[in-house]
């Protein structure tokens, strides 16, 4: 299916601080179905902000009165779009610099890690409730809406699953989940809020982390695993042969893996697919008796 881009800037209010936020859109283009109307997803990025490899257009981005097609191939975001839903991703350091990505070098990871930690967890909630909100306010979205990310925006886009919108999520290698140190002052609630049952009911989560990633350790793992089971929150826990940004196609270090990367999309369309793009009506409470026919 053929994409087109574009983007949105929505004002933002978190902390008591009138902003700006740049929400990029990459959605089907199919002009000989104009009423066709798709499912939505949130993308979050790294600490680089939306990048090529995540999809940033290039140069040839314009606002929501035109589209501008990226020059990157086969990224993550465009290739969820491709698949039929109109994606989202929030540039999440509006509060600290523009929405320009940031280079994947020595001052840029440090500019994002130093951003990461001054930046609010509710400055970052803000930013996921402004994707959806806008994803559904759009007349050719259904507002069935699904959540993914990595690295910071793997963690991002668990918290996005909070949302009783966001129906699936697919969390790549989150961070800081283990340790509750997202955001300013290093303290998030993201584990308190799921052992409180703050998913229970809701969307389910897919996890999916390398064995070899040294942001996340066997404890830290083991960790997440267990409080989601503990919590009885539905959860895909995927281990894998892999380190840290092993889906990144761009200065990964030598870690980028694109077989494996090809089989968890395919796993993430998947629960999308069946979640999501499909409505299956209420979901049966835990006590119904379900028949199944040999």
């Amino acid at each position: 299916m053929l994409i087109k881009t574009s983007y949105r800037d929505v004002p933002t209010k978190a902390n008591g601080r009138s902003g700006t936020i740049r929400i990029y859109l990459i959605e089907p283009n199919v002009p000989e179905y104009p009423e066709a109307k798709f499912p939505g997803c949130v993308v979050f990025s790294e600490i680089y902000q939306v990048t090529g490899p995540v999809e940033r257009q290039s140069g040839h981005d314009s606002p929501s009165t035109g589209y501008g097609y990226s020059t990157h191939s086969s990224r993550f975001a465009s290739n969820i779009a491709s698949e039929g839903y109109i994606v989202a991703l929030p540039s999440s350091f509006h509060e600290f610099e523009g929405p320009e990505p940031i280079p994947y070098d020595t001052e840029g990871t440090d500019r994002g890690n130093k951003y990461k930690i001054e930046k609010t967890v509710e400055g970052y909630d803000e930013d996921a409730t402004l994707s959806v909100d806008l994803l559904s306010s759009l007349p050719n979205c259904t507002g069935r809406i699904a959540s993914t990310g990595m690295c910071l925006g793997g963690h991002l886009a668990l918290r996005a699953a909070f949302d009783p919108r966001v129906l699936a999520t697919f969390c790549y290698f989150a961070t800081d989940v283990h340790s509750a140190t997202l955001g300013k002052g290093k303290s998030d609630d993201t584990l308190i809020k799921v052992r409180n049952g703050d998913l229970r009911g809701k969307g389910e989560v897919a996890m999916v982390f390398g064995k070899q990633d040294t942001h996340v350790d066997r404890a830290g793992r083991t960790l997440i695993r267990d409080t989601f089971d503990d919590a009885g929150i539905t959860l895909s826990f995927i281990e894998v042969q892999a380190q840290h940004a092993f889906i990144r196609d761009e200065s990964s270090k030598g870690r980028w893996d694109a077989a494996l990367s090809r089989s968890l999309f395919g796993m993430m369309m998947e629960m999308f697919t069946r979640l999501v793009a499909r409505d299956l009506g209420p979901r049966a409470s835990t006590g119904a008796k379900i028949e199944h026919v040999c």
